[in-house]
């Protein structure tokens, strides 16, 4: 009973916490003609995307309109930080929980940064739709709008230590939940129309293929057996359940979302640029046109390899191993093991990249040819982020009903 009160109140946490973030994005900044920018936003394919982490914050201009934006470029932007600054890295890897406690901190400011920097570029962006734009105007968006994105921040992080699950996957996966039934009322279906329902029918089993292929890309992964010289003494068998798991996505979504900003990038620089050469070279970027998807597979690819180069490193590996006294079998420890693992992580990433870039292409592919736009605000981005996060709330309540389980059986 106490460990089904403790989840409870878990449970509770994280849907209040939830709740407030999505109430936070209906509370418009005054002073802002929202009927305009709402018309002039839906012709812009950058807001758009960013619309999909924001839960539409970006159309309202709300006090939680960054969401929880800055707070992921501040992680990014620390991942980063912690390879190339040994002082750094030195906190995450030699002072234990004290040097986590300061990187958090680090972020915290990072976060705070990159609001106030998006926020000055929001307030300018607006300045047509604003009734009275002035210093003051610009002043008061500033504050509001990093203050709610601190606001979100503090949200995430109650939610990762006191709720369930990690507290920033769940806000993106609130707001992509949130656009499903605005995206639904485009579609009209008429039940007296044959050709109608075999589409819907067509529709759904694609959907759910695509489902099973995005669970089998989060959950596949690949079994480095490693033996210690303990075990060896004892038993001259290798023991199956010791191993390295490495993810065949070590990227997660996170290549997909880089490679969709980066593809909106033409369109912006087609809507502002004024010089012809540069219409007709970024014109072949476009959708439908030549260069797009091939551009698009490359992005998704070479942002796969980066983003697995920030989470996986093989020689913390490798060091991690020979402190340990562990090791591979057949494979020398040091510098043999880092090339080894190295080449398992570039063949896994490839092979991960060019299974995002073939779900990725499979909406294009149905618009193209059906000529209907059926995954419309639903797409590969938004699919692969809610069966991630799915997969791993779940994994982490079962992991908490297990150990009150021992928990219980100890006492």
């Amino acid at each position: 009973m106490k460990a089904r009160r403790q989840l409870q109140q878990k449970l509770l946490i994280t849907l209040i916490l939830l709740i407030l973030a999505r109430l936070g994005i209906f509370i418009p900044i005054p002073g802002i003609d929202h009927n305009s920018l709402n018309h002039n936003i839906n012709k812009n394919g950058l807001i758009n995307f960013l619309n999909i982490f924001s839960g539409g914050g970006f159309s309202t201009i709300g006090i939680f309109a960054l969401g929880i934006v800055p707070y992921i470029n501040a992680s990014i932007m620390m991942q980063l930080s912690i390879k190339s600054i040994p002082i750094l890295e030195n906190l995450q890897k030699e002072e234990g929980d004290s040097g986590k406690q300061k990187l958090t901190q680090i972020t915290r400011y990072f976060t705070l940064i990159w609001s106030i920097i998006q926020s000055i570029g929001i307030s300018l962006w607006i300045k047509p739709y604003v009734f009275n734009w002035n210093h003051y105007f610009i002043l008061d968006c500033i504050i509001a709008l990093s203050t709610g994105s601190l606001i979100i921040m503090w949200c995430a992080e109650i939610i990762t230590e006191y709720g369930i699950g990690n507290g920033a996957s769940l806000l993106i996966f609130q707001n992509i939940i949130s656009g499903i039934p605005k995206n639904l009322q485009n579609y009209k279906i008429n039940i007296y129309d044959k050709q109608t329902l075999i589409n819907v029918c067509f529709f759904f089993i694609l959907f759910i293929m695509i489902l099973i292929i995005n669970i089998l890309i989060q959950e596949s992964r690949r079994k480095i057996i490693i033996v210690s010289a303990k075990q060896l003494s004892k038993i001259n068998i290798l023991n199956p359940q010791s191993y390295i798991p490495l993810k065949l996505n070590q990227g997660g979504v996170m290549p997909i979302v880089f490679a969709s900003a980066t593809m909106t990038l033409p369109i912006y620089i087609l809507d502002h640029g004024k010089i012809s050469k540069i219409h007709s070279i970024f014109t072949l970027f476009l959708p439908g046109h030549i260069l797009y998807l091939p551009a698009y597979g490359l992005l998704i690819i070479c942002f796969n390899y980066f983003y697995t180069s920030l989470v996986l490193n093989p020689e913390d590996i490798a060091e991690n191993l020979n402190k340990m006294g562990a090791s591979i079998p057949s494979i020398r420890p040091g510098s043999n093991t880092v090339k080894y693992i190295k080449e398992i992580l570039d063949k896994m990433t490839l092979l991960g990249g060019i299974f995002l870039f073939i779900i990725a292409f499979i909406p294009f592919l149905i618009t193209k040819t059906t000529k209907t736009n059926a995954l419309q605000g639903l797409g590969t981005t938004s699919l692969l982020i809610l069966v991630g996060v799915a997969i791993e709330t779940a994994k982490q309540i079962q992991t908490y009903i297990i150990s009150q389980q021992y928990d219980n059986i100890i006492e």
